[in-house]
């Protein structure tokens, strides 16, 4: 039981073998300029084969996660039924010097931001164990996990969290892939089921929890979901809990964003778990920069 597919980059064909294929993930973009050359080839070759498509962004997590999200999506003309997916690990000399932190909240920003723009289509992400099991914090993947185990049966990828797809091998230069519905069919349709029923609406209280290394200065994006936003006025809630013995000061900034631009950009001082800022939020998005001298601190965001 189960089905087969493969991911491709610009290392591949532009019309790689299909045989036995249900799937193909394509990678479209990396940071905010690479485009892969043959993407669109290899995504009209997936398609003209009759398998379901879908495209991935490789971050560099330097940079806003909304700019790079908005140079992924901007390339594709997105059609019912297509996969959305951010391949989030960072071993390349640029993302392995990024704070884990910024890496989690990188995630996080990235995967709200682009549901929030593709309501309508399944967004999930990739990650491998050592990101799943040592980065990840929160189990955050929008509406799927892609789990990449090398070295295990397809299907089998050693993990208890539920997940829709298993990157298990490579074999002649190509990633193999399985997933476990039963068949092509029943991969399309849930695909095509986003794209026919509304986005659901995520209602409050929301909780994001990570942790803050020494002299970073993660980023999390907030993105109101649903008419649940539109009906009440909602306000951010924002504390450090401190894991350590060692008493910790941690440094807040709060922005809300009215449309065009960032705005009531806010900063204050907060000590531990006694220290909290409260912001009344009514509409748009909310930015937080925290940024803490101690290590051992995690920071919690609440909005209701």
């Amino acid at each position: 039981m189960g089905i087969y597919g493969q991911d491709w980059a610009s290392y591949q064909s532009s019309t790689p073998d299909t045989s036995g294929l249900s799937f193909a993930f394509v990678k479209v973009t990396e940071g905010v300029s690479y485009i892969n050359p043959r993407w669109v080839s290899q995504r009209d070759h997936a398609k003209a084969n009759g398998l379901v498509w879908g495209g991935y962004h490789y971050p560099n997590m330097n940079n806003s996660p909304q700019a790079e999200a908005d140079h992924f999506i901007d390339q594709v003309d997105w059609r019912p039924g297509d996969v959305v997916i951010l391949d989030w690990e960072g071993y390349d000399a640029t993302n392995s010097r990024v704070a884990k932190s910024t890496q989690r909240a990188y995630k996080n920003a990235w995967l709200r931001y682009v549901k929030g723009r593709l309501p309508h289509h399944p967004v999930g992400m990739y990650a491998n164990l050592d990101y799943w099991w040592n980065v990840d914090q929160d189990g955050y993947c929008a509406d799927f996990l892609w789990i990449a185990t090398a070295g295990r049966a397809a299907g089998d990828p050693g993990i208890r969290a539920p997940w829709m797809f298993h990157q298990y091998g490579e074999s002649n230069g190509l990633d193999r892939d399985y997933c476990h519905l039963a068949g092509i069919s029943e991969l399309r349709r849930w695909a095509l089921s986003f794209h026919s029923s509304p986005p659901q609406e995520t209602d409050m209280p929301q909780w994001i929890i990570g942790h803050v290394d020494p002299g970073a200065q993660p980023t999390v994006v907030l993105l109101p979901h649903g008419t649940a936003w539109d009906s009440y006025s909602r306000r951010l809630h924002l504390g450090m809990d401190q894991i350590t013995d060692v008493p910790a000061t941690g440094s807040v900034r709060v922005a809300l964003h009215n449309g065009t631009g960032w705005r009531d950009i806010r900063a204050v001082q907060v000590q531990a778990a006694s220290g909290a800022v409260d912001v009344d939020i009514t509409s748009g998005d909310v930015k937080v920069s925290l940024q803490t001298d101690t290590a051992g601190v995690t920071f919690a965001i609440e909005t209701w």
